[in-house]
């Protein structure tokens, strides 16, 4: 792609590294066969490529966003398929990154638009006010149909209280306390296990299956006083400053582990965990931080991936059929693809994959707040791909993931974990027993 760049805007090393980025895109449009929305709307503008030629002219002329530019970046999952389609190997993640900081900074939002973003950005990251908010949406259910029309922002507050609605099944106490826990010792061996914001308040028993499973190898968790949110929920709103504080706050968390001998930094949702493994770059410029941020970044482990490496014995106590939801963030973010389905194959399932698995269920952090009907779209052709395998479960690695699917289906849906911890010995998952 040409460019037309001052040479003073060049002189910016963020823009110079942006700008190759875009000369490196050769407009094939390979990206648009894999782009969930352009597959939804068949609009250009809604497709990477349609994109990149707009953060080209925003970056080139250094103007303010307009509303047709704003629609266009906040369609954007995320989800970086392109990324894996792409022959030319573009980062496209970097473009629109930098696109929703921009428009974060220069642009003012419709009021309603500025107060929803608000809400979810101090709601989500937080525990508290996250539990606090699934029991007021509990309270709110019978007027859900009123609520969907108020004006301008009826749509995103129905989308937040059906998600609300919409939790699994929860394990009880005593599937949650089914395994006697290794205890951190010195010299044994230890990983840190990301507690994280919203999947701690949504799905506890993730974690609690993660540790089950981890004991059974003989590796202890070590608490990370301090640590919540990764920061990648507020980053994909554009939030830089508030998204890196939360950065730095988990680095700091884990930091004194790490010099103590951590093996690795175990995490259970793939969307986490793609930020994490990005920290070295989102902090590159961060002289305080780099150096560490880009530790923590090569110490971060999917579960699957960890467990992968592990000498765990497995015997499914039943043969079931799992239907296998890749996450976007697994297989594009971190381009692990084959080890979840090994992992549930090897502990006897047998594992199918649906077609269209590359493409998105509609989650995507909020964006199945902020674009119910998008994301509704995307959600039904998932589902029917996953159920036409007549599975008894699905399975997937991201928390994001396992809500929206099983808002609309009546197949159980759990975490891979849960699966991989029941085959080793572990209670079934809640939904399955």
């Amino acid at each position: 792609m040409q460019t037309h760049f001052a040479p003073e805007q060049l002189a910016d090393p963020q823009t110079r590294a942006l700008e190759k980025i875009l000369r490196s895109c050769v407009h094939c449009g390979f990206c648009t066969a894999t782009c969930p929305t352009y597959v939804v709307s068949g609009d250009e503008r809604d497709s990477p490529r349609g994109r990149i030629y707009l953060i080209k002219d925003l970056l080139e002329t250094d103007r303010a966003p307009t509303d047709d530019d704003v629609w266009p970046i906040d369609h954007c999952l995320s989800c970086n398929a392109c990324m894996t389609t792409c022959p030319s190997g573009v980062d496209y993640r970097r473009l629109v990154d930098r696109a929703r900081a921009l428009i974060e900074e220069r642009y003012q939002r419709p009021l309603p638009d500025r107060l929803m973003r608000w809400a979810l950005a101090r709601v989500l990251p937080s525990r508290p006010l996250l539990a606090l908010g699934l029991r007021i949406g509990a309270l709110a259910r019978p007027f859900a149909p009123l609520i969907a029309a108020i004006p301008r922002v009826g749509p995103q507050l129905g989308a937040m209280l059906a998600l609300a609605q919409r939790r699994r099944p929860r394990a009880t106490a005593e599937r949650r306390a089914a395994t006697r826990l290794v205890q951190p010792t010195p010299g044994g061996r230890r990983v840190a296990l990301l507690t994280g914001c919203a999947q701690a308040v949504l799905a506890p028993e993730i974690n609690a299956a993660t540790e089950r499973l981890l004991s059974r190898a003989g590796i202890a968790v070590a608490p990370a006083p301090g640590e919540r949110c990764c920061g990648s929920l507020l980053h994909h709103m554009g939030r830089e400053d508030a998204a890196r504080a939360q950065m730095r706050a988990a680095i700091d968390a884990w930091t004194p582990l790490i010099k103590e001998g951590l093996e690795a930094i175990v995490v259970t949702a793939s969307g986490c965990g793609a930020t994490i493994k990005d920290y070295g770059a989102l902090l590159a410029d961060d002289s305080a931080y780099a150096d560490k941020a880009a530790r923590v970044a090569a110490m971060a482990r999917d579960v699957t991936e960890y467990v992968a490496g592990l000498d765990l014995a497995f015997a499914a106590p039943k043969p079931l059929v799992v239907a296998y939801h890749a996450a976007c963030t697994l297989q594009h973010g971190q381009q692990i693809v084959e080890p979840p389905k090994a992992l549930l194959r090897r502990a006897g399932f047998e594992v199918r994959s649906p077609s269209e698995s590359h493409l998105c269920c509609g989650s995507a952090g909020t964006y199945n707040i902020l674009h119910p009907e998008t994301a509704a779209a995307l959600r039904a052709r998932k589902v029917a791909n996953l159920e036409r395998l007549q599975p008894d479960v699905v399975a997937a690695g991201n928390i994001g993931c396992l809500t929206q699917i099983a808002g609309a289906t009546t197949v159980p849906v759990v975490h891979t974990v849960e699966l991989l911890d029941w085959a080793s010995g572990g209670p079934a998952p809640a939904g399955l027993g």
